[in-house]
């Protein structure tokens, strides 16, 4: 093998000195791990190789991820217990446009609330439903068999 020669293969496409700092940015605007991917022009293998090989990569990933993260937990919480916000109303008065603020409500929302709770309460608020039959006081279940001899009565022909 000639001096300078890449042993085989094609050369790592990895840069250590402008990655991290790019998927950092990328992951503080929400970006995902297969839209790094994308943007890299690797696949997600290539993004999660890359994680396990380069600490400063993955560490950047995380710093990036979290603060994103945490957003969206408060966004999730907020929505489930309903919250309020200042805001304005531009009326059209006599002498031009007149500019009330006001508070404005928004109330609870169910579905963030069922999401809340199946996952921070996992074991009260779960869909999995388990039905256990027992027997008496908790026992197994008993079962008879009942075998009939001879001739039956007039009233036990129905069986």
């Amino acid at each position: 093998m000639g001096e300078g020669k890449h042993p085989g293969g094609r050369p790592p496409v990895y840069d250590d000195d402008s990655f991290p700092e790019m998927a950092e940015k990328l992951c503080k605007l929400g970006a995902t791990d297969a839209e790094l991917a994308d943007f890299f022009k690797v696949t997600v293998t290539t993004i999660n190789q890359w994680k396990l090989v380069h600490e400063k990569f993955s560490a950047s990933i995380k710093v990036g991820k979290d603060p994103a993260d945490e957003r969206v937990k408060r966004s999730v919480y907020n929505r489930a217990v309903g919250y309020d916000y200042q805001t304005t109303k531009i009326f059209n008065g006599p002498s031009g446009p007149v500019i009330v603020p006001y508070t404005e409500h928004v109330p609870p929302d169910t579905t963030a609330q069922q999401f809340w709770l199946r996952n921070r309460c996992k074991n009260e608020f779960r869909d999995k439903q388990e039905t256990v039959v027992t027997g008496a006081d908790g026992g197994p279940i008993k079962t008879e068999n009942v075998i009939y001899s001879g001739v039956l009565a007039e009233e036990d022909k129905s069986i």
